[in-house]
């Protein structure tokens, strides 16, 4: 039923001037085509009366714009049809609307997360298979020639170490610890190929460059995630929340049916309101401190921060001398258990530590916020600290890093008791993987699963303290990015490492939904989606950054094994670049590409780069300059509908002002505002007002202090909207 306009009474006021010039400076500004009309805040019958607007009826559109509007349209709702249609047989969308529903979208964020880390462990598995796997098979490398002949002049025993764990020829333990794959192509000995003038596709340069690709491809996938999960209030600053109006009166979808997915949606509210509760109670927090609990609080902080970063470092220490410890003693009985014990003491520090850094916060009785804030760091610190140390460690051992060998002298490596050290430093990070991932399945099925049930068992106080596990957000995504930064970390030398790491992700989806399920219970702190995306991006990011930084190294200034592998005849793997720059490019081209790579272009693009960066901070001073001014003049406007608002409000009130309302002529529709801040209360909004005395307009939902039209409909019938 089409809704008609009302017309001014004839004993009513005409409107204020600063209404009519704002009402047509609206109208002007919603006459140029420079927005669409589907993106106005408008009901449909006002989008068709700009539409109207924009197209006068004098005017005829030309055939081509008609059929470049009706193939627009048809592609936009295409595309909408194809992102739905994806949406509903995109992997783990039913698990993830649950999760969402029952335990708020902090927690599905976390499963949410996985599905990312798959999707990037599969893009890469696919980049290594098209560029290295299948024309490696394709082209059918030759078969290795006999070994090359060197003297090494090593101390003690004449036999290699690899000779001595013949008896510990279990094909289990050897599956374990890598050794059963090494002759397959999981490993970076196993990958030959003839020289480089006799084919015409380079199966070196693609290994080189496969890693170096899916690393820079992740990086750009990270940071597109990043920035799309930037928490809104960045953006609109600190002093922005979003109404508990809009979310009281539009939250719930009326389009359920069932029980069961009504009870999710119910779950979904309760934890957006307790989300919104915290956040502005931390926030009110925060203002009450005076300046002498800031200094306190500063001193104590950074007292906690000292004793803590005396435990990383101890920690770390502990990861160096493990390393350090299980290679050197390879030919000892007890090598079956030296096999894990970096994995393992890594284990037990981050384990440890985080018990520790929160029985040290605890002591100066933080608040909950910034007890969590606090330790969540160090943990991330460690984290990363220990995978790093466990990098130079393994490189202080294998490439006598800082160490003075014969071996190392001649070969640039430990050629002694590593003929192919790719393949033993990939056979550590490959025990490494395995084991984050058993610890996965230990804990929740002879941790967490035990503890549930005795729980459930047995009553008194004990067992209510103890209670079930919390299902923490930040540890299990330290874990996954923990595991993941181990797999950038072998593409070199463990390239079918994202394979296995795949799997490992896909079965702890399921493992961590059934703790969450069955085992756990949520943790009282609320999550945010958007700040849990941003800080499990981050963490990815500086884990990505981790394991470039020694690939970078190693790729540009290690001598390769001359046993085993590509690159066995060159002095680092990056030489073989020239070597087909040489083969490939005419000399006028080589010198362009050595001037570009030389000191000499250095200096201009320094200089390029700062101008840049001078001219993009520029342009982010000036815009945040005009936000800041726009958002002024939002408040002023949405003060100035107020002061409208108040005075239509007066006028109706006056008696026999609501029996003079009548039907509306369409040349009057512009003699008032059509529409006030969109929407829920917006910046610049009164609060609750007091109720005028008399007669008043009704108020049916109890929206007191939220934004209402200007102007009220008739139907036909004579009922008012």
């Amino acid at each position: 039923m089409q809704r008609q306009w009302s017309v001014q009474a004839p004993g009513e006021p005409e409107a204020e001037p600063g209404g009519e010039e704002l009402w047509e400076q609206e109208m002007a500004r919603l006459c140029l085509p420079q927005q669409p009309v589907r993106v106005l805040p408008y009901a449909m019958v006002d989008k068709r009366f700009i539409r109207q607007l924009r197209e006068p009826e004098g005017v005829k559109t030309s055939c081509w714009q008609q059929w470049r509007r009706r193939r627009q349209t048809a592609g936009r709702r295409l595309g909408e049809a194809v992102r739905r249609l994806t949406r509903g047989c995109g992997l783990w969308e039913g698990a993830l609307y649950e999760i969402g529903g029952l335990f708020g979208t902090g927690i599905q964020s976390y499963f949410t997360f996985l599905r990312f880390l798959l999707l990037l462990n599969l893009l890469t598995l696919l980049l290594t298979s098209s560029f290295v796997l299948l024309p490696l098979v394709w082209l059918r490398p030759p078969d290795p020639g006999p070994a090359l002949n060197f003297t090494l002049q090593c101390p003690g025993s004449g036999h290699l170490p690899q000779t001595s764990v013949s008896k510990f020829n279990n094909l289990l333990w050897n599956v374990f610890t890598g050794r059963a794959f090494n002759n397959t192509y999981l490993f970076y000995g196993a990958y030959r190929a003839g020289p480089e003038s006799s084919s015409t596709y380079s199966i070196r340069l693609a290994y080189l460059l496969s890693p170096l690709a899916c690393l820079l491809l992740c990086f750009c996938g990270i940071l597109r995630r990043m920035v799309k999960g930037l928490p809104q209030k960045m953006f609109l600053g600190q002093d922005y929340r979003s109404p508990l109006s809009a979310k009281v009166f539009s939250s719930w979808d009326f389009c359920i049916r069932g029980q069961e997915a009504a009870t999710i949606k119910r779950h979904e509210i309760s934890n957006e309101f307790k989300m919104e509760l915290e956040e502005g109670r931390h926030l009110l927090l925060l203002q009450q401190q005076t300046r002498t609990q800031r200094a306190c609080h500063l001193l104590t902080y950074l007292r906690v921060n000292v004793l803590i970063g005396l435990l990383v470092v101890g920690a770390i220490s502990a990861i160096f001398w493990a390393t350090k410890y299980s290679q050197d003693n390879k030919e000892e009985s007890l090598f079956l258990l030296l096999q894990y014990l970096p994995p393992g003491v890594i284990a037990l520090v981050n384990f440890l530590g985080p018990l520790l850094f929160v029985f040290l916060v605890q002591l100066e009785n933080y608040p909950p916020n910034t007890e969590v804030n606090l330790t969540l760091i160090w943990c991330v610190v460690l984290k990363l600290a220990s995978l790093g140390m466990f990098s130079f460690s393994l490189g202080q051992t294998v490439l006598c890093i800082g160490r003075n060998r014969t071996s190392c002298e001649s070969h640039g490596y430990n050629a002694c008791d590593y003929q192919c050290w790719e393949n033993s430093v990939g056979e550590e990070l490959y025990k490494l993987s395995i084991f984050n991932f058993l610890l996965t399945v230990a804990f929740a099925f002879l941790v967490s699963l035990p503890r549930r049930m005795l729980v459930e068992r047995f009553s008194g106080r004990f067992w209510v303290w103890l209670d079930r596990e919390e299902f923490l957000v930040p540890k299990n995504v330290l874990d996954i990015v923990e595991g993941q930064t181990v797999t950038w970390m072998g593409l070199f030398y463990c390239p079918l490492l994202p394979l296995l790491n795949s799997v490992f992700i896909f079965l702890t989806f399921y493992i961590k939904k059934y703790t969450l399920l069955r085992n756990s219970k949520a943790s009282p702190r609320r999550f945010r989606a958007s700040s849990s995306i941003f800080f499990f991006q981050l963490v990815l990011l500086l884990g990505l950054l981790l394991a470039a930084a020694p690939l970078g190294y190693v790729v540009s200034s290690i001598r390769s094994s001359w046993d085993c592998g590509l690159f066995a005849n060159y002095s680092a793997p990056w030489q073989v670049v020239p070597e087909l720059l040489a083969l490939w490019l005419p000399l006028s081209s080589q010198r362009i590409l050595h001037y570009l790579g030389s000191h000499a272009f250095s200096f201009p693009l320094l200089i390029l780069l700062s101008l840049a960066l001078t001219v993009c901070v520029s342009q982010s001073q000036a815009s945040a300059r005009a936000i800041r001014r726009l958002r002024k003049q939002l408040v002023w406007q949405v003060q100035e509908k107020w002061h409208l608002v108040d005075d239509l409000s007066r006028l109706l009130s006056e008696p026999g002002s609501g029996d003079s309302l009548g039907p509306e002529s369409p040349v009057s529709r512009g003699s008032r505002p059509r529409s006030f801040c969109p929407g829920f209360p917006c910046p610049g909004s009164p609060g609750p007002r007091p109720r005028r005395p008399g007669p008043s307009l009704e108020d049916p939902a109890g929206l007191r202090g939220v934004s209402v039209p200007a102007h009220r409909f008739r139907f036909p019938s004579g009922s008012e909207l």
